[in-house]
């Protein structure tokens, strides 16, 4: 699963990392390393630019960087009550669930972070690790974004919220917990994004390679209370030696 990340980096950079531009607007949140449900997020989008009357060019797409709220609200939902509950979205029944198969068809995004915290269970209390690339790139989690229109006096305002997609843990993730998010690698983004690919089954599954690379460090209990937002959240922290995870048969051998 995926309930708290780390989402540092400024619109300019990421839009530079994602081959992007910068659409904003100036409403970007700032650094943020303790990223908890219904936040404002930044989350890279791909779609077909439209001219004054609204209608799309099929002929050309604009990747851009966009500020989303974590936690889907379907276009059907009467309020926004629900979002806590839909930051994460099974990437095993994404495309059939009735709250996420539009999304997942038509409205897919990427969303960046610097690595993501997942707890691992344990007697007494769960220990934190931070789970990122080691080497200063971000992680672009998949996605789905969804409209939803709030009715605010006469007029109607859109507000545009998202959900991490998540899958079986592989390799040494499965360690801390049976699920985590599916990051994907730079070669299946375009694919992804791709406002005109309907049918995205292929790219559901993580990536091997990609997953063994990254690094996973216990971190203080600290970032258990969304009030703690600073860098030494994702600072490695010694473990106790009843805390230590199990060896894999790596280790053993």
């Amino acid at each position: 699963m995926c309930g708290r990340y780390a989402s540092t980096k400024n619109p300019a950079l990421l839009a530079a990392e994602f081959d992007a531009v910068d659409g904003t607007d100036g409403d970007a949140p700032g650094p943020d390393y303790n990223v908890a449900p219904t936040k404002s997020v930044p989350a890279v989008v791909e779609r077909h630019p439209r001219d004054d009357d609204g209608n799309p060019d099929p002929e050309t797409t604009e990747r851009s960087v966009r500020v989303m709220r974590w936690g889907l609200v379907p276009h059907w939902a009467k309020d926004l009550s629900g979002a806590a509950k839909m930051i994460n979205a099974r990437a095993e029944s994404v495309l059939e669930k009735p709250a996420y198969r539009d999304s997942a068809a038509k409205r897919r995004c990427l969303v960046p972070a610097d690595g993501w915290y997942e707890w691992q269970p344990g007697e007494g209390r769960k220990q934190p690790y931070f789970i990122n690339p080691g080497d200063g790139s971000s992680l672009a989690m998949a996605g789905i974004w969804s409209v939803w229109w709030q009715q605010v006096g006469d007029e109607r305002k859109p507000i545009i919220t998202c959900a991490v997609l998540t899958t079986d843990a592989i390799g040494e993730m499965k360690q801390v917990h049976h699920r985590m998010p599916l990051v994907l690698p730079r070669d299946r983004w375009a694919a992804w994004l791709d406002p005109d690919n309907t049918d995205p089954k292929d790219l559901l599954v993580p990536d091997r390679d990609l997953v063994d690379a990254l690094e996973l460090r216990p971190v203080s209990m600290r970032v258990n209370s969304i009030k703690n937002n600073d860098p030494s959240l994702m600072d490695a922290v010694d473990l106790e030696p009843d805390q230590a995870p199990e060896p894999t048969l790596f280790e053993l051998s």
